[in-house]
């Protein structure tokens, strides 16, 4: 029996214990730095397998390490667990319908995803225990992905330097290897304060607050054309100061998150709305503190990784689908706009959107993609930077499922998502024992590193002196 069959049937052994796991967490939907409740999850299903568990590292009360093994490599796979604000949404439904009102949901996977993780790490040392192999195997439990860069946190405390290689992956519509880095970002929120007067009677008293945030954001959006057109700014207004117009506001507040293909041009670009930041404060005779609220270094790709990641998905293959699952999928489908359908198959090979074409699930492994970078960013990038870094990606959803809407909370308890996250699981374990198996794999990974990295050194986007969060 190959390790991919062995890997396969350890997994489906405990299939039932793993998407209980995974639809726990989705039912306690929790934001960066408040998932109490997953991380306990999660802490309780690693010592039922015999991890040790270290809760609280890195200073963030919701990160987690759990260890089984000793010695050379070590290997590591990354979970996630935070959900996203106002994408409460009943699973299953095929329309929009929050359980919760302006609550908060599941709206990229990430239920999946640290489940997906802690099956595969799990598989790994049961492998290891059946074939008296001996590695260290590491879940890594890494909050607030989604908002506020966890493993940025855990990376900056050196959670990562004796780790050989890192593997994750991400819920999708393809299953494939992900050949893409990703920008880096900064994120910091400017607190404006002035001074509340009549807005009629005396506004000759008054400063606002307000209008420095509005002349702030004016001043930012002249910035754009000024800088790469790589780069991203986006904004939102988190407090107008109330809603009274006939009063002068006080206190507003802005939020705002600068991507950027380098760490290099996310600073540089930063520190250019920090003075238009300023710039407004003069303007209105207002003051304004800048508060951190998170950054993610841009991901270091690796091909020899890549590679061999890819032959596992090839060997493990695509999930049986029912014809309940078409039909939800397809009925999940038909509530996209004609024009997120007709993007669903955007950005793959000619030959493989044509053998989709018509279809609702991805079911077949596309080819791989040349590298290149993601419009978005993601924390993944900083544990790059400390150890080489392979991801892949696996059906859990319709095609053309846009990622933070609420059809992907919906999904997110389904056969189809289910079968998604087993399957990574198997991807990511088999990807383990393979790099296991023949050592000058993590040799070459690192020699690539190295020399992607060309010398320049990791450095936190966390300013010295920043406390991780408490919530």
């Amino acid at each position: 029996m190959s390790y991919h069959e062995k890997i396969s049937t350890l997994i489906e052994a405990k299939q039932q214990a793993t998407v209980a796991l995974s639809d726990a967490i989705w039912a306690v939907p929790e934001l960066h730095f408040q998932e109490k409740k997953s991380v306990q999850y999660m802490k309780e299903a690693l010592e039922k397998e015999g991890f040790q568990t270290d809760v609280g590292v890195a200073g963030l009360e919701t990160a987690l390490v759990g260890t089984y093994g000793s010695g050379k490599p070590v290997i590591a796979f990354l979970g996630e667990y935070d959900a996203l604000p106002g994408l409460s949404q009943k699973g299953g439904a095929t329309q929009h319908e929050p359980l919760v009102d302006g609550g908060s949901g599941h709206g990229c996977g990430h239920n999946l995803l640290g489940t997906g993780a802690f099956a595969a790490a799990v598989a790994v040392k049961d492998y290891l225990a059946q074939n008296h192999q001996s590695a260290t195997i590491r879940f890594y439990g890494c909050p607030a992905e989604e908002n506020g860069s966890g493993k940025a946190y855990m990376a900056k405390a050196g959670l990562f330097d004796d780790v050989d290689i890192a593997i994750s992956w991400h819920p999708g519509t393809f299953s494939t290897v992900m050949t893409c880095s990703s920008l880096a970002n900064y994120a910091a929120t400017f607190k404006f304060t002035g001074k509340s007067a009549h807005a009629a009677a005396a506004p000759h008293l008054g400063r606002s607050a307000l209008d420095a945030v509005e002349l702030m954001n004016v001043g930012v959006n002249y910035l754009r054309e000024h800088i790469i057109p790589e780069a991203r700014v986006h904004y939102a207004i988190t407090n107008s100061g109330g809603t009274s117009p006939n009063v002068v506001q006080p206190y507003a507040e802005v939020t705002y998150l600068v991507r950027a293909p380098k760490k290099q041009q996310v600073q540089e670009i930063y520190q250019r709305v920090e003075q238009i930041a300023k710039g407004a404060t003069m303007m209105t005779g207002t003051s304004v503190d800048i508060e951190f609220e998170g950054a993610a270094s841009d991901l270091i790709t690796n091909k020899t990784l890549y590679d061999v990641m890819y032959q596992q998905i090839l060997e493990i293959g695509m999930p049986d689908y029912t014809i309940e699952d078409e039909q939800y999928a397809k009925a999940i489908f038909n509530t996209f706009t004609p024009e997120v359908q007709a993007a669903s198959l955007v950005g793959l090979r000619k030959e493989d959107a044509k053998q989709l074409q018509g279809k609702v699930i991805a079911d077949h492994v596309p080819g791989m993609l040349p590298e290149f970078i993601m419009g978005g960013s993601t924390d993944v990038g900083d544990v790059s930077w400390n150890v080489p870094t392979v991801q892949c990606t696996t059906v859990c959803m319709a095609l053309g499922t846009p990622l933070h809407t609420w059809q992907v909370v919906s999904q997110g308890v389904m056969p189809i998502a289910h079968k998604g996250m087993l399957q990574a699981a198997k991807i990511m374990a088999c990807t383990a024992l393979a790099l296991l198996d023949n050592p000058t794999y993590i040799e070459e990974a690192k020699k690539e590193w190295q020399e992607r990295l060309d010398g320049e050194i990791y450095q936190s986007l966390i300013p010295e002196g920043t406390q991780p969060p408490k919530r």
